[in-house]
């Protein structure tokens, strides 16, 4: 799919599906998280879970699917703890935008939660509009939820000189 400085992001295999889990710590730290990724997502959203590969393992992915009223939905994404600020986050972004305009999206939903500051910002960053809606995951479990329209044309990227470039696919 897309291919720049050695990572390769394509769809995400269920054998990725295990590492990722096996490495679960790298890209989430303290966080236990495992309970959200559901095997499920790979086997039948194939084309629209995504994983960044490099020669020294899975770097970044994300999950995801189209629901059937054009939305692309991002259900995860997280980066490894050595592949932050790199733009990869950015990159798998896009990868999962272009898989979901296949599948006819026309927009892109994902939430977190109102503590998670950092996936806020980075949403924001790409364009998203950010609501708090309060109850969203149950009483009293207000949700930060973002939506933006596609195309999702987010390029050239704002990285560190020399940590991408925008080379061919």
């Amino acid at each position: 799919m897309i291919a720049t400085m050695g990572i390769h992001i394509a769809p995400a295999e269920v054998s990725d599906f295990h590492q990722v889990l096996t490495d679960h710590p790298r890209y989430w730290g303290e966080r236990d998280l495992r309970s959200l990724h559901l095997l499920a997502m790979v086997q039948e959203f194939g084309s629209t879970c995504l994983v960044a590969r490099a020669e020294d393992g899975i770097r970044g992915y994300i999950f995801g699917f189209v629901t059937p009223d054009g939305t692309g939905y991002v259900h995860l994404i997280a980066t490894r703890d050595d592949a932050r600020g790199a733009g990869l986050g950015r990159r798998l972004y896009a990868a999962f935008a272009e898989a979901a305009e296949r599948h006819g999206a026309r927009q892109l939903k994902a939430i977190t939660s109102i503590e998670n500051t950092g996936s806020i910002a980075f949403h924001r960053s790409l364009g998203f509009d950010t609501k708090i809606v309060d109850d969203y995951n149950g009483p009293g479990l207000a949700m930060a939820v973002f939506h933006r329209d596609l195309p999702l044309d987010i390029w050239p990227l704002h990285v560190p000189h020399g940590r991408w470039h925008d080379g061919g696919s």
